[in-house]
């Protein structure tokens, strides 16, 4: 069962869309990645995954649960850190959010909240009016995380955080693997969702251009190749090769650009002496760049 799954979820505003025929599934343990730039429908397909809105058409399901029906019972399962984190009142203190929370929860305790207090140096004393943007979103990210849920929901879960609490959530949501939990990341932090995802979701405009693997993403693009020989080699030996374009001559040795496999390109390498070979992978930025300026069906 998926923990996760929309049909053609549509919801609009008036003659405005938000989202458009979302159809993806979310599998259990696994890490999903949201991304798209501000405005493409992030939120809106979250929010409407969890009944805060209501869909023009389609349907979702959580933990096999109806998204409308069966939404009291999906929120008692999972944990979500909004995009707009609010608190109430601004004297009040994290630790009394927290017994909040668990106390709807119908939790005896906080869970692992003092464990991930240490962990991102969140001060669970403080009024929360007094902390600053980035401590605030460390007690969202505990609240989401503190009782352990089957489902996680993070909307640009690292906002205003330094990068050491980067790094800690980064090894958090890798834990949250390592426990057979689901996680779902919405972000537009290219690199957040590289280093964290299993597979990755891209939107634009509302719907939906692509689902796959972030290690296919990378291994299926375009690649930078810099080879350097020990005596010149002429750039046509490499120009005949199927996937490889753009060679040039640079500072004694030769750059192209490749798709697929490297197995050509080794071998014909291989027939001269070389003393120095470098192969780059695009950043997921430059894959996501890619992905939203042409779109893909999907």
């Amino acid at each position: 069962m998926n923990v996760i799954e929309t049909r053609q979820l549509t919801k609009r505003y008036g003659t405005s869309r938000g989202i458009d025929e979302i159809s993806l599934t979310v599998r259990p343990g696994e890490v999903f990645g949201l991304l798209g730039p501000n405005g493409a429908g992030k939120t809106t397909l979250i929010r409407t995954l969890l009944d805060l809105l209501h869909p023009t058409a389609g349907t979702a399901t959580i933990l096999g649960l109806d998204s409308r029906s069966g939404s009291l019972a999906i929120r008692r399962r999972i944990g979500n850190l909004p995009g707009d984190f609010s608190y109430g009142p601004p004297n009040l203190t994290g630790r009394a959010l927290l017994r909040f929370f668990a106390d709807l929860r119908g939790l005896p305790g906080l869970g692992v909240a003092e464990p991930l207090a240490a962990r991102f140096r969140a001060d669970l004393d403080r009024p929360l009016g007094q902390l600053s943007r980035g401590n605030r979103q460390k007690i969202g990210l505990i609240q989401a995380l503190f009782h352990e849920p089957e489902l996680v929901i993070l909307d640009e879960p690292t906002s205003g955080l330094d990068p050491l609490v980067q790094e800690q959530f980064l090894d958090v949501i890798a834990e949250q693997r390592e426990a057979g939990r689901t996680v779902l990341i919405s972000s537009h932090v290219l690199d957040e969702v590289q280093r964290s995802c299993d597979r990755v979701g891209i939107i634009r405009d509302g719907r939906l251009v692509a689902v796959e693997a972030v290690s296919d993403m990378v291994a299926h693009s375009l690649r930078r190749v810099r080879i350097v020989f020990a005596d010149p080699v002429e750039p046509g030996v490499f120009a005949g090769l199927e996937g490889v374009t753009n060679v040039q001559a640079v500072d004694g040795g030769l750059t192209f650009e490749t798709t697929g496999g490297l197995d050509a390109v080794v071998k014909v390498a291989a027939r001269h002496r070389v003393t120095d070979l470098e192969v780059t992978h695009p950043s997921l930025e430059e894959l996501f760049l890619r992905y939203y300026a042409h779109g893909t069906d999907g």
